[in-house]
């Protein structure tokens, strides 16, 4: 199903947690009425004390505050946070909750990835940040780099249905009941802009491919420029297809990586692919200034996307993530330039001689990792029958 871009909205490009934070806040502090909040992390720092304390204080003047976590990547939550949201009367959930150190690790593939956020019906924010500090990590990736966008206008309305949504399944499975809605049911929708935008949501089940297809559309659409920036990059056989395909077409394509990574085994298995891509034509920078956590992309002039979803099978099969996606110049320059000074700043240019000149073991740890990967998506279930659709593309042989 194609994205049903609507007009008339305003849309503000928000860098990092410096940005995004003040904006989180400020909406939660003007709250009257309802706040949705979704996130992935919820972190025991400075940033997450500052976002508790303002949901509460937001439920102590009868604002109706719904708060949902991921089971893993929240896993300090219940311990933290949730006695004090419950004294508060904020109503928060765990999506998956950690069910002790044996559970299946099946499961613990399968997550609530989106970062979220929805005030009043009246303003959203959508994107790749979590509720922690830029500065929580360690010293050498300090600041986290990312992105979010604020979100005013007719577009509301679908960040609304979908959040609901996710609230009313959580909220059955957790408690085998449902909380009743006494706030927002219909968002204020009107135009506050003049940007077309259209927010897609991504799951297991109805809206498994809605993400990447349409980043397969905009691709194949593409005259002049792709420029990728994405913290987990593995693509799968249409996704690298569609960008051979536009390379050879006269397209410059750039992807922007992870130069440092809290995850090296999908760092290693993403370098399976470096050799096959960049004799392909396709430009590959690794940021090594800080962690970039980024999932964004700027197509030609006047299309873009900022949100949760990385171009990985973890991402794309597995998890539940949203992003919202621009057409409009004016944003679309705005994010280009942004990614372009973190190029100029901060990434080095990955060369086919440096790939070359690796040694065997490390080549055969790149593709150790890649089979590794592999064998994780098909333990989660997703084996054969659905990695045969989006399996990984390379023409670099393995070593022998």
């Amino acid at each position: 199903m194609k994205p049903e871009f609507l007009p008339g909205n305003r849309l503000t490009l928000l860098d990092s947690g410096r940005e995004y934070f003040p904006a989180l806040l400020a909406a939660i502090a003007a709250a009257e009425r309802e706040i949705y909040l979704e996130t992935y992390i919820f972190a025991a720092d400075a940033v997450g004390e500052a976002v508790c304390a303002a949901l509460c204080a937001a439920a102590a003047r009868g604002v109706v505050v719904n708060v949902t976590v991921d089971g893993f990547g929240a896993r300090n939550f219940p311990v933290d946070f949730q006695p004090r949201f419950a004294a508060a009367g904020v109503r928060a959930l765990i999506y998956r909750p950690e069910l002790g150190r044996f559970r299946l690790k099946r499961h613990r593939l399968r997550r609530l990835h989106r970062k979220l956020a929805l005030i009043d019906g009246c303003i959203a924010f959508v994107g790749g940040i979590n509720i922690v500090a830029d500065d929580n990590a360690p010293p050498d990736m300090r600041p986290r780099y990312d992105y979010a966008v604020m979100v005013q206008g007719p577009v509301l309305a679908d960040i609304h249905r979908a959040m609901r949504r996710m609230w009313e399944i959580v909220t059955w499975v957790n408690l085998r009941r449902r909380f009743r809605f006494t706030a927002v049911d219909h968002p204020r929708c009107a135009v506050a802009g003049t940007q077309a935008a259209a927010f897609l949501v991504g799951d297991n089940l109805r809206h498994r491919n809605s993400i990447l297809n349409t980043y397969i559309e905009a691709i194949h659409g593409a005259r002049r420029e792709i420029l990728i920036a994405n913290a987990y990059f593995l693509p799968g056989l249409r996704f690298g297809r569609a960008l051979y395909a536009a390379a050879r077409r006269g397209v410059q394509v750039t992807v922007l990586l992870q130069g440092k990574t809290d995850h090296p085994l999908l760092r290693f298995a993403t370098q399976a692919l470096y050799g096959a891509a960049l004799n392909a034509g396709i430009r590959i920078f690794e940021y090594e200034k800080s962690f970039m956590h980024a999932k964004v992309a700027v197509i030609d002039d006047d299309w873009a996307t900022v949100g949760s979803s990385n171009i990985d099978p973890f991402s794309l099969l597995l998890a539940k993530e949203a992003n919202i996606v621009v057409r409009d110049m004016r944003f679309a320059g705005e994010l280009r330039a942004h990614l372009e000074a973190a190029i100029a700043a901060g990434a080095r240019a990955m060369c086919p001689v440096d790939i070359q000149r690796q040694s065997w073991p490390r080549r055969l740890l790149r593709w150790a990792s890649y089979g590794l990967v592999r064998l994780l998506v098909g333990i989660a279930g997703y084996g054969d029958r659905h990695w045969r659709a989006e399996d990984q593309v390379s023409q670099e042989p393995p070593p022998r």
